[in-house]
């Protein structure tokens, strides 16, 4: 391979990452938790878009069980996020010839 076809593939896989992240940041995921009673909705950098919460668990004895369905909820939804940006990645370097499990910084 030559320098400058090297060079060309490096320029193309900096936009194509480009695009995709600007991509990313538009794609929603959602993360459930207690069987469906808490889902949020989170965009690709890990933005919070939306929460719905079953309304069994608005009373106060219940705060802390909903505080901890509200983090596993969201957690869900951010390693479903992660992992669609990782396949993403996968894909667009797929043909640039590049090591596997190879990593790009971001």
């Amino acid at each position: 391979m030559d320098f400058m076809k090297m060079m060309k593939q490096a320029k193309q896989l900096q936009e194509k990452m480009g695009s995709l992240q600007e991509a990313f940041a538009n794609i929603e995921t959602e993360g459930s938790s207690g069987g469906g009673m808490v889902k949020i909705t989170i965009a690709g950098k890990g933005e919070i878009r939306g929460i719905k919460i079953d309304p069994s668990l608005l009373k106060e004895e219940e705060a802390e069980i909903l505080e901890d369905l509200i983090i596993a909820a969201h957690n869900e939804a951010r390693i479903k996020a992660e992992t669609l940006m990782q396949e993403k990645t996968q894909e667009l370097m797929g043909g640039m010839g590049l090591p596997a499990g190879m990593k790009m910084p971001f």
